[in-house]
């Protein structure tokens, strides 16, 4: 029998401060956050993203000293994300494959400054380099066709291995994409490389001011759900992520995350992995609204709203937000 009041009273352990902390079921640290970053060309460049308050786009010596700042905070990875020049796009995205392209020379630049401090995780789709806006190569009927893609994430993949990424990140949603990236990591001797896969990767309406910081709103033909998840699915998430592991994905992603931390959690609890969310581009910008607003307390929600998604079970977030979270953490 479980005890009953008087004899258990819950809000004894909640009187005191010592008391709140000694409990405390979830931690948030530094450590749990991933600080995404928008790359762009040219020198001491600095480009709000008007979508994004607070948000934007560096150059590469900007980079770097979010690198150095992200090391002193604590923050344990760093995404980068290209906005590639509009005469560098082109149908087949071939600009992801240029050695020299800005995502490589990101990479590059963050060794430069902090060498092996911190990890680089890389987005692995065509989007930022396609003319049309989709994450990968399109038929005459405007369908995104799997394998060809496949073909093409294998060789970008490759590249930013190549140039020092420590985890690529296959975000594009192709069937197979995973265990293709996998196999030529191991032939081309980048066995270390981790893949966090975008297992569970919904058609949202929650994307919008990212798109506006990589350039490709303007450019998106149609829309992506041919290979994005329908956003009234939980089970097929869960074929998605048995999919990823099985082919070789170090971790799994789920995107977006506030609204799907159900997804989040079932995936925990079905395959003991580690599994991550990305707090995507819209779920910030609300939170930012809603603080100009004066509808909520920016601290509070952006902790508050970090706090839930370890609490669901993810070993790490994604959020623009991680710089001042761990301001906030370190105090």
């Amino acid at each position: 029998m479980t005890a009953s009041y008087p004899a258990l009273r819950l809000r004894r352990t909640r009187a005191s401060a010592w008391s709140r902390a000694l409990h405390r079921e979830t931690v948030l640290t530094p450590a749990d956050l991933i600080w995404p970053l928008f790359v762009t060309e040219g020198e001491n460049v600095e480009e709000p993203v008007g979508s994004l308050p607070g948000v934007s786009r560096w150059s590469l010596d900007g980079i770097a000293a979010r690198a150095r700042e992200a090391v002193a905070l604590g923050i344990p990875c760093l995404a980068l994300f290209p906005n590639t020049p509009p005469g560098l796009r082109s149908e087949d995205g071939g600009e992801a494959l240029n050695p020299d392209n800005l995502m490589c020379r990101a990479i590059k630049s963050i060794r430069d400054a902090v060498g092996g401090e911190i990890g680089v995780l890389t987005d692995v789709a065509l989007d930022p380099y396609t003319s049309h806006g989709q994450d990968g190569l399109v038929d005459d009927a405007g369908y995104v066709v799997n394998d060809d893609t496949v073909a093409v994430l294998v060789d970008q993949a490759l590249n930013q291995a190549a140039a020092g990424a420590d985890i690529v990140a296959p975000s594009d949603m192709m069937d197979g994409r995973v265990r293709a990236i996998r196999m030529a990591l191991e032939m081309a001797g980048h066995p270390n490389v981790q893949i966090m896969s975008y297992a569970a990767k919904y058609a949202s309406a929650f994307y919008g001011p990212f798109r506006d910081a990589v350039g490709s709103r303007g450019l998106l033909k149609g829309d992506k759900k041919t290979y994005q998840m329908d956003p009234g699915n939980a089970e097929e998430a869960l074929r998605e992520v048995a999919l990823d592991l099985a082919e070789g994905a170090d971790s799994v992603m789920v995107k977006p995350g506030l609204p799907y931390l159900d997804i989040v959690a079932k995936v925990k609890q079905r395959f003991a992995v580690p599994v991550f969310a990305y707090q995507v581009s819209g779920e910030y910008a609300m939170i930012e609204a809603a603080a100009a607003a004066g509808a909520g307390e920016r601290d509070a929600l952006v902790l508050e709203t970090l706090l839930a998604f370890k609490r669901a079970g993810c070993s790490g977030v994604l959020t623009y937000h991680a710089a001042h979270a761990a301001r906030l953490l370190n105090a």
